[in-house]
């Protein structure tokens, strides 16, 4: 009987992984299409991806499919024709390879079964997310935005936003995408007939944002195709004015690929110009935040002289602290309203 989930630690994996000499290829991909049984589905593919190293993060619910992978350069062409024959909806679907790439964002495969692709809170029976709005490429982007009737939203999380965005975009301050929905609605109602343009990362999100966006009663909706991505691919292959700003956040070992030099961001901690995402080294904390080199080397790459004591303990005092212990929404909540802040800045600094 095949193994259908992982069984060698995560220490061992990544270690397995950075032993590699093939490059890999980091891809996202995704589509909205009716799955009858994800389960199976997601057993019959995991199987087929494993068989070719993919490594990553797949989620499969009855709407369709949310992959964030790596895949050997070698095996590209056989990852593409395993992924198209898997069902007659993805033959063809886009893949969004990386901008910024080191091939190490992933070292292993997992694969779930999920109720949505993209948790979005939406319980309207009479919601279609089939019905989105218009999409647009990357010239057609840049020319509609240069439209004084044009907003510019960007449907990621506040802590993406912060380092890297388009430019004159709105952010919809949120730690999740269920929030950002009807928060958007609100922010926009008095601008039904402008032109809503929206974008994420890959796509997935403005595309289902944009259906949310027509079934409010807005009238003219977009989305970027492929999302900032396809978006960055296109402007530098066909040489236009690439409009994002700094650095596009990533779910994935890198945290960010980079995409123009200007760094927006500034350190958590003392509030130098910085963008670098990090976690707390404290494995019971692990929370996401900005850390500039300085702070990093100064705080042992923790977020608080708290945690700092606590990488510090020997590995069973950690172990005992860790157990049981609720983190609640740390992972991936770099509240804007608790800053980290270990020193007063001086404004303009």
């Amino acid at each position: 009987m095949a193994v259908l989930h992982n069984r060698i630690s995560n220490a061992e994996l990544k270690l397995q992984m950075l032993r590699e000499t093939e490059p890999r290829v980091t891809v996202s991909f995704y589509k909205y299409f009716h799955i009858s049984a994800p389960q199976q589905f997601r057993d019959d593919l995991y199987t087929r991806f494993e068989s070719i190293k993919v490594f990553g993060r797949v989620y499969i619910a009855q709407e369709g499919i949310n992959g964030q992978i790596s895949v050997p350069k070698g095996n590209m062409d056989a990852f593409r024709d395993t992924l198209y024959a898997a069902d007659p909806a993805l033959d063809g679907i886009r893949l969004n390879v990386a901008v910024d790439d080191d091939g190490k964002s992933f070292w292993v495969l997992r694969m779930k079964v999920r109720n949505k692709v993209v948790a979005d809170g939406i319980d309207d029976p009479t919601f279609d997310p089939s019905r989105t709005g218009k999409y647009l490429k990357a010239k057609e982007y840049n020319e509609i935005t240069q439209d004084p009737d044009t907003i510019v939203v960007d449907m990621r999380n506040h802590y993406e936003y912060e380092v890297g965005h388009f430019e004159n975009a709105i952010e919809v301050p949120s730690d999740t995408f269920r929030e950002q929905l009807p928060m958007a609605v609100e922010m926009l109602k008095e601008h039904k007939n402008k032109n809503i343009v929206m974008y994420c990362t890959g796509g997935i999100r403005c595309e289902k944002a944009s259906a949310y966006m027509l079934h409010n009663g807005f009238r003219n909706v977009y989305h970027l195709e492929g999302g900032i991505i396809e978006y960055v691919h296109k402007a530098r292959e066909e040489n236009l004015p690439v409009k994002f700003v700094g650095k596009n956040f990533v779910f994935d070992e890198r945290l960010g690929e980079r995409i123009s030099e200007d760094v927006i961001a500034r350190c958590h901690q003392c509030g130098a110009p910085c963008d670098t995402h990090t976690n707390c080294k404290n494995e019971g904390c692990h929370l996401l935040f900005i850390q500039c080199k300085k702070c990093a080397e100064e705080m042992a790459g923790c977020c608080s002289d708290e945690c700092k004591h606590v990488v510090r303990l020997p590995e069973e005092e950690r172990k005992k602290l860790r157990k049981g212990a609720d983190r609640g929404r740390m992972i991936f909540n770099k509240s804007r309203n608790n800053p980290l802040l270990r020193k007063r800045t001086v404004s303009g600094n």
